[in-house]
């Protein structure tokens, strides 16, 4: 089915989904339920600091890689794969 659209935002699936392909604008006074969490940013000082790599092997690279996902996993930035809703956390498994 191909479908054309006039207007970059619209709502789609019968009205259960809208797009959003221009400008999303709130005005004061607006309010979003249900994104609690959405926008909020880690607050200063607790930015996850990441060294410049420094590798110089496959090896090295491959460390330093998943050192900083780690890092960035403990800090909330990104979520583990096998549990995408929270921080990964150690798992203790040899390589």
């Amino acid at each position: 089915m191909n479908e054309t659209h006039t207007t970059k935002n619209y709502f789609a699936h019968g009205g259960n989904e809208l797009v959003v392909g221009g400008k999303l604008t709130f005005l004061p006074g607006a309010s979003v339920e249900g994104a609690e969490g959405l926008f909020d940013l880690p607050p200063q000082g607790e930015v996850p600091q990441i060294p410049d790599c420094e590798a110089s092997t496959v090896a090295q690279m491959r460390d330093y890689i998943n050192g900083a996902l780690n890092t960035l996993r403990e800090a909330g930035v990104i979520a583990a794969p096998d549990h995408p809703d929270t921080p990964a956390q150690e798992t203790g498994e040899a390589e």
